[in-house]
């Protein structure tokens, strides 16, 4: 894995959109198309900002999954993942060659098994993902499946990670959080080529903390990240503001 760190999320999302820009290019240029993950959330507005901005990319050869969605919840609803990833992406890109959205108002064992068969035939060239406070990575929540081989799965969202989503203004409040949500695997999020990881903000400090001074432990999901050939790990000031003097950051 290698960190790096940017002053405030504007940089960061700037230098991470570029990097997964370049990532992009570069698999098309060598197998003629490219497959992404999408994550969303306010750890990606700055980032996704960014790679849209990116000249020469044929959107038209990109082929996009989603990295997770809330059971029951309608694609109108402001909290939906598939609205952020339709207003804030798809429709601002002309044309993808093929993507394909979680939809958590679908059978959830018929839409987990719809997904994974999807994804199994589409090696993964770079996925942008962030890293919640209490450490999950999509919806994978402490203590994480490091096993399971499923590419999507029905996971429980603890109470630290609904905390999250109402606290970042989601939701009216803490009941109107769903309680579960379908979400890519760890196994399948580490199959990527590249892992493009953006985490601003001080609220995500202590996360950051346990999930890089610890070695691969379902207790901190993310810390699975270290594991990785190809890991990019941007952070800000205010995120890495709890690493220790000896931590290698690139700046």
């Amino acid at each position: 894995m290698k960190i790096y760190k940017r002053k405030d999320p504007v940089a960061l999302g700037n230098a991470a959109g570029i990097q997964a820009a370049e990532a992009i290019r570069s698999a098309i240029e060598l197998h003629g198309s490219a497959t992404i993950i999408l994550a969303t959330g306010t750890s990606q507005f700055e980032t996704l900002r960014q790679l849209l901005a990116q000249t020469a990319i044929d959107w038209t050869k990109v082929t996009m999954f989603h990295l997770d969605e809330y059971l029951g919840l309608p694609m109108s609803h402001p909290a939906s993942f598939r609205k952020y990833l339709k207003e804030r992406f798809l429709d601002q890109v002309p044309g993808l060659k093929a993507y394909y959205l979680i939809d958590g108002e679908k059978d959830p064992a018929e839409e987990t098994k719809r997904l994974s068969e999807l994804i199994q035939k589409h090696p993964i060239d770079v996925a942008l993902v962030g890293i919640g406070e209490n450490g999950h990575l999509a919806f994978n929540d402490p203590p994480a499946d490091f096993e399971t081989e499923m590419p999507y799965l029905v996971v429980d969202l603890d109470e630290a990670c609904r905390k999250q989503q109402f606290g970042e203004g989601w939701f009216p409040n803490l009941e109107a959080v769903p309680a579960q949500a379908i979400s890519m695997s760890v196994r399948q999020i580490m199959k990527a080529k590249k892992i493009i990881c953006s985490v601003p903000d001080s609220r995500k400090a202590a996360a950051v903390k346990a999930c890089l001074e610890h070695a691969p432990d379902p207790r901190f999901p993310a810390s699975i990240l270290q594991e990785h050939p190809d890991c990019s790990l941007y952070l800000d000031e205010a995120s890495a503001s709890l690493l220790p003097s000896s931590t290698a950051l690139s700046e």
